[in-house]
């Protein structure tokens, strides 16, 4: 049986969230290596989900996998986290033109 969860959270890292101060430089320098590392463990993902999905349907093509549910189920989980990958991307693309386009 193969389960497909719908739930994009599922696929991301769990990561506890913490809140930067302005008084507090250190925090605001541990929580942005918090997020870069977070990223990093995201993208890390993100190509092991293609690299499995490339492996599968090698299998499928050469024969060793007759299960083309198995395949077509680790290409959509590689295609969606690919997505996602990219809309975080776009995401932290517009906060910094927003961030730079902040008068002063």
């Amino acid at each position: 049986m193969i389960h497909l969860d719908p739930n994009v959270n599922s696929m991301l890292p769990n990561v506890s969230a913490q809140t930067p101060q302005a008084e507090n430089a250190g925090a605001a320098k541990s929580g942005f290596h918090n997020a870069v590392e977070t990223l990093g463990k995201y993208v890390s993902k993100v190509d092991d989900l293609q690299q499995a999905s490339d492996t599968s349907i090698q299998d499928l093509l050469t024969g060793k996998n007759n299960d083309i549910t198995a395949v077509v189920s680790a290409v959509a989980k590689a295609d969606v986290s690919f997505k996602v990958l990219v809309g975080v991307r776009n995401q932290l693309i517009e906060a910094y033109k927003q961030t730079m386009n902040m008068p002063l």
